[in-house]
């Protein structure tokens, strides 16, 4: 039953990223730690979010931003999903063993930085917008800056809705089973 919740909220956090919303303020971030706090097997671990993300990633380029492409897309960016490994990695280490809300608080602001920090590497290292100087990366992460806080503000904001959402279903769940067997 567990696994099941856990798979239904990755899936509706993965589809509110098709709703209208402010730049950077999505559940990328939250999905990656969630999936790698509350998926028990790995492969599960790694298929459900990464899964979630692609599928989500397919409609958005191909129905919602189709006006940017020439043909199907089916990846813009490989870093995009890097940085999602690299927070799953961070979640594994600081939320498989226990989630409480100081260590979710910590996962969450780390993994905003860490988004942050190789999505921002990658336009200075591939876009061809800034030199590939020292300079030109100070450039690009300063220009970035005024998105890092819709990043946080979301990943804390989708953080909070996944993990409490699981945390209160699963102990609803927990007292039903208990009142049925009394």
């Amino acid at each position: 039953m567990k696994f099941r919740l856990a798979l239904a909220l990755t899936c509706i956090a993965a589809l509110s990223r098709l709703l209208p919303h402010p730049d950077n303020f999505t559940p990328i971030s939250a999905m990656a730690l969630f999936g790698a706090a509350y998926f028990s097997q790995q492969i599960r671990m790694l298929a459900v979010p990464f899964l979630a993300l692609f599928a989500s990633d397919l409609l958005l380029n191909n129905i919602i931003y189709r006006q940017y492409y020439t043909h199907f897309t089916f990846i813009t960016s490989w870093w995009i999903y890097v940085a999602f490994a690299l927070v799953m990695v961070l979640g594994w280490f600081l939320l498989k063993d226990k989630v409480t809300p100081t260590r979710l608080l910590f996962a969450s602001l780390t993994a905003s930085g860490l988004f942050f920090v190789v999505t921002n590497f990658s336009t200075w290292l591939d876009s061809g917008m800034y030199p590939q100087t020292p300079a030109g990366l100070a450039a690009c992460f300063a220009a970035g800056l005024p998105f890092l806080r819709n990043t946080v503000v979301g990943d804390l904001f989708f953080s909070g809705v996944l993990f409490g959402a699981y945390e209160w279903m699963a102990a609803r769940q927990k007292v039903a089973a208990n009142v049925h067997a009394q």
